[in-house]
């Protein structure tokens, strides 16, 4: 595997532009941002922001596009952005012109050290591997193995993280860190220096707002751990001057793993972390600070451990799907939206699959899984994969009749974009219309509707650019009511990060 940081100017910004770095979200197959960026990329050139600008886009609203993912079924939930194509690539092209991405190259070798070790600098793939599975492998060996070894040297691990670490970022952090907190002060005012160029840009995309940077995509990903990397090295600075000994730190992006051999030393080091990211505009999540005295348990996410217990579904005592069904149901109320609970799902779907006929408690079967993905909506791929199944072993008659009851259950979430996407990929391949008021529903059923506003953009060509019809890349009629596992073995893959 190859870090990012360690890429060519070019080879980095070939890997910025791909539509699975432009968007982490998990979209159907048919949806792509790439045309669009590679069109956008091409009109730009190597020309500035301000030469196709008719106005200060940060004096407007709805520059970038909000994505809003259902967390808990209820009224908490995931924003995601879809930044401005023109801001994306004019930020992509910054950051990538030589000088400026050796600059970056310089100050992210800066930041290493210890105690603190950071484990999610982004990778990219050098085989046949996809990148996401390249990151997963990283956080695997880095954190989780690593964690794992550790409890050879240390006795003790306090495991923390930070509440809203991309909605709280300041965005002035982000000049500190390439050249230096009080360097940064002093030159606030010169629009030439290149952190005060990025925070411009993200900035530009929020209505001027001076905390948070998008979540959703691997530039900004980037960013974020350039700002983590910062506040590394003043953790590292400070811990090396105190007298805190016989520690180390592990960084998964705002995940921190504190190894001591006491609670004192952990706990010292814990008020450090936090001290330090309250400078940036973080803080930790109190509720989510776990102290443990046994490395071993205390390296594995209990969600993770309990899914192992369940990784066969209890067949041994289930043995029949509704039973198994009624397991994973258990397992999504005590872990919601939890990683294994989308591994476990995503196992399951692969599994129901071998049904070839439709068995007594068909709708009962539905019913549950369906409630799965209620209760975990950001588990509903792998759901929909499941109910796609289980509503074709109905007789044809009933199919419409059995996705209606789906569709109206779903439809009483609040904030459920991401659902309504994959409801869609399975309810329309089936003939029947899919009625949303997401707008990415809508471009997909050919409706021209603009995701980002463009106009503060005076370029004509860029305009047409801009055309949202160009992410549809074939046609959802044409897809199989079926959802396949291998049609989502990315959302399978991505959900060993969690």
């Amino acid at each position: 595997m190859k870090k990012i940081i360690s890429l060519t100017p070019e080879q980095a910004k070939k890997h910025f532009l791909k539509g699975t770095s432009y968007s982490t979200i998990d979209f159907p197959d048919y949806i792509s941002f790439e045309p669009i960026l590679g069109k956008v990329d091409k009109i730009i050139g190597e020309r500035d922001i301000d030469q196709f600008c008719c106005c200060d886009p940060k004096n407007i609203t709805g520059v970038n596009y909000s994505f809003l993912a259902n967390k808990d079924g209820r009224f908490a939930w995931r924003p995601y952005e879809l930044i401005h194509p023109v801001l994306y690539v004019s930020i992509v092209n910054l950051i990538c012109e030589p000088d400026n991405w050796s600059t970056l190259q310089r100050r992210f070798s800066e930041f290493e050290g210890e105690p603190v070790e950071c484990c999610s600098i982004p990778v990219i793939s050098q085989s046949h591997q996809k990148d996401v599975a390249e990151q997963i492998r990283s956080w695997w060996l880095s954190v989780e193995q690593r964690s794992l070894a550790y409890s050879l040297e240390y006795s003790h691990i306090l495991h923390t993280d930070v509440t809203d670490c991309y909605g709280s970022l300041y965005t002035q952090s982000i000049p500190w860190a390439i050249h230096g907190q009080d360097n940064s002060k002093e030159k606030k005012a010169e629009r030439s220096l290149l952190g005060n160029k990025i925070e411009t840009l993200i900035q530009a995309g929020r209505h001027g707002q001076t905390n948070g940077i998008p979540q959703g995509s691997v530039l900004t990903d980037f960013i974020a751990e350039l700002v983590l990397g910062f506040v590394d090295h003043k953790i590292n600075l400070r811990i090396l001057s105190s007298d805190i000994r016989d520690v180390q730190i592990l960084r998964y992006r705002d995940d921190y793993r504190i190894f001591a051999n006491s609670n004192e030393m952990a706990e010292k080091v814990l008020q450090i972390v936090s001290q330090e990211l309250l400078s940036v505009g973080m803080k930790l999540g109190v509720s989510k600070t776990i102290s443990n005295r046994n490395v071993v348990e205390g390296s594995i996410k209990p969600d993770k451990l309990a899914g192992i217990e369940l990784q066969d579904l209890g067949n041994a005592n289930a043995k029949t799907i509704q039973k198994q069904l009624l397991r994973l149901h258990s397992f999504g109320q005590r872990f919601p939206n939890s990683g294994a609970l989308k591994r476990l799902v995503s196992d399951f779907h692969k599994k129901i699959s071998k049904q070839k006929k439709a068995p007594d408690d068909l709708e009962v079967q539905i019913a549950i899984a369906t409630d799965i993905g209620f209760v975990s909506p950001l588990a509903f791929p792998a759901v929909a994969g499941i109910l796609s199944y289980l509503i074709s072993l109905a007789p044809p008659g009933q199919r419409i009749e059995l996705w209606e009851k789906v569709r109206n259950k779903m439809a009483r979430l609040p904030h459920n974009s991401y659902v309504d996407v994959w409801l869609q990929r399975v309810i329309q391949p089936l003939g029947m219309p899919f009625e949303s008021q997401e707008p990415i529903c809508k471009i997909v059923n050919g409706e021209s509707v603009a995701l980002w506003e463009n106009g503060w953009i005076s370029d004509h060509d860029l305009q047409k650019a801009l055309n949202t019809s160009t992410i549809v890349t074939r046609s959802v009629d044409e897809m199989k009511p079926v959802i396949e596992p291998e049609e989502i073995e990315l959302f399978t893959r991505r959900a060993w990060s969690y």
